[in-house]
């Protein structure tokens, strides 16, 4: 139950299918498993508690991901766009640590006596003659993966992922081996997020070839995909919209592509709905799931897709904004403050509960003693069982004693013909404790509406649903993975004197 398991199964498919391609650089899926060992067998020696890599997603993670696992250490993949205090804060946390560096990011990292600051070169190279490489497995137990989690404040938890729960999501959602040969997949989404690790260990599971983009632009991600005929491909909702902008100006459909995985953040059915039209030979899949739960918890099938776009009964078709029904391998309830586990319709905390669950960091474990886990998502589920979010549980505006989901505003907000995108948040107010706001971006070419917006929400949500005041804005704040950061809005907001 090792993940190092994964990739020796994968190369008893065959060694010399290529494994990962990374601008002119390729491994085999031989080459891959055999760099990995030999990483392994150095930080045996080097008698690191950790590895961590700073780099962009180049050949260097599957080996460093792999390598840490045959050396039964867990890998810290760190965010390179962190400012060096930071970074050597992170480092300082997993000494005594193994840092792999690659020539693609800046950043002065001080590592302390114990520590070794190594370029990721040493991890591409072929292993030196005569070198033992370990190829035992690590225990199911042992941490495979360390992910620092993007707090809002304070310090950021490590995030705990074992093998086994790793392994666990891999094989209950990745049909071993069912790979073509022409299949590839590109890897866009940063390796110090969920998406990418699992992104590299599913298709290793797969036999898929791995097409690593070292950093997004919508044209580089087009480019990219059209040259090495890229058939799968995960984005963050932000990158979706951009990639059909581009696709559209240059009147391009990338003919090979065939499944398009999105997730990490609530994606807008105006911009799944363009996906649909403008490639309709591609399958669009809606993944849910949080570095707890090793990634995807709930999926929205391309069947589930088509049927949502071409029903007429609302419910149906309203199934377009959600984020699908759980993984065979997942139990999810919808409770209450007290909790009650609630019915269809019944908006409340997302729990779930399986063998892929970790909820564990360094500092302590989240999950209940049986099984369970509060992912502080809020949602509710229809007749059928798809998941609708409703944001996080920290987002919720409480208004005069009233809770109020902000993404039920912004998807009023957004479905006005000029507004492109929209945050809502709860500003502190004297009178009613918070006050709803929100903040807009507008369709290119379009005139600010703002002026009748209020009226426009009045008319389809209730009156304390209402935006106090709109303010317009050039772009909305989004982490590297698509989600929206509400906090920064809300304080700035919050200060004096704001402008609309």
């Amino acid at each position: 139950m090792s993940i190092l398991m994964l990739l020796t199964m994968a190369v008893e498919l065959g060694a010399d299918r290529v494994a990962v391609t990374a601008g002119d650089e390729q491994l085999t899926y031989g080459e891959l498993l055999d760099r990995s060992r030999a990483l392994g067998a150095q930080l045996r020696e080097q008698g690191a508690d950790n590895a961590a890599l700073l780099d962009l997603n180049t050949a260097a993670f599957p080996v460093a991901l792999f390598g840490a696992a045959a050396a039964g250490v867990p890998l810290a993949p760190l965010n390179y766009r962190l400012a060096d205090e930071r970074l050597t804060e992170a480092v300082g946390r997993l000494s005594p640590v193994a840092v792999y560096q690659g020539p693609g990011v800046s950043s002065r990292v001080a590592v302390g006596a114990a520590d070794a600051l190594l370029p990721t070169t040493a991890l591409l190279g072929a292993p030196p003659a005569g070198t033992e490489l370990p190829d035992d497995l690590a225990d199911p137990e042992s941490p495979a993966v360390l992910l620092f989690t993007s707090g809002t404040t304070g310090t950021p938890k490590i995030a705990i992922l074992r093998h086994r729960h790793l392994f666990s999501y891999v094989t209950s959602t990745v049909e071993f081996g069912h790979a073509g040969p022409e299949e590839a997949i590109m890897v866009s989404v940063p390796n110090y997020h969920i998406a990418g690790i699992s992104s590299v260990l599913g298709s290793v599971f797969a036999g898929r070839r791995i097409v690593q983009l070292p950093s997004f632009s919508p044209e580089a991600w087009v480019d990219t995909a059209a040259r090495e005929q890229v058939t799968h491909a995960m984005v963050v909702p932000t990158m979706l919209a951009r990639i059909l902008d581009v696709l559209e100006e240059r009147g391009e459909t990338l003919p090979a592509l065939r499944h398009l995985s999105y997730g990490g953040g609530r994606m807008p059915v105006p911009v799944v709905e363009r996906a649909v039209g403008m490639l309709p030979h591609v399958d669009l899949v809606n993944a849910y799931g949080l570095t707890e739960t090793s990634s995807t918890v709930t999926i929205l099938g391309p069947q589930d897709h088509r049927d949502a776009i071409a029903s007429s009964d609302p419910v149906v078709r309203a199934r377009l904004g959600s984020v699908g029904r759980p993984v065979p391998s997942i139990e999810l309830e919808i409770r209450d403050h007290d909790g009650r586990v609630l019915g269809p319709g019944e908006i409340g905390e997302v729990f779930v509960r399986g063998e892929q669950v970790a909820g564990e960091y360094t500092s302590h474990t989240a999950v209940a003693d049986d099984g369970w886990y509060a992912t502080r998502d809020q949602g509710h589920v229809d007749t059928d069982g798809f998941l609708f979010l409703r944001g996080r549980a920290d987002d919720i505006i409480v208004r005069g004693g009233e809770n109020i989901s902000p993404e039920e505003v912004e998807d009023v907000l957004v479905s006005h013909p000029a507004v492109a995108a929209a945050a809502v948040v709860g500003v502190p107010d004297e009178e009613w404790g918070e006050r709803v706001e929100a903040v807009i971006v507008l369709e290119r070419g379009a005139a600010d509406p703002s002026a009748e917006l209020t009226g426009w929400v009045r008319e389809r949500l209730r009156s304390t649903r209402v935006p106090s005041a709109v303010h317009l804005r050039d772009e909305l704040p989004f982490n590297e993975t698509g989600k929206l950061l509400r906090r920064v809005v809300r304080e700035e907001l919050s200060r004096v004197g704001v402008p609309s």
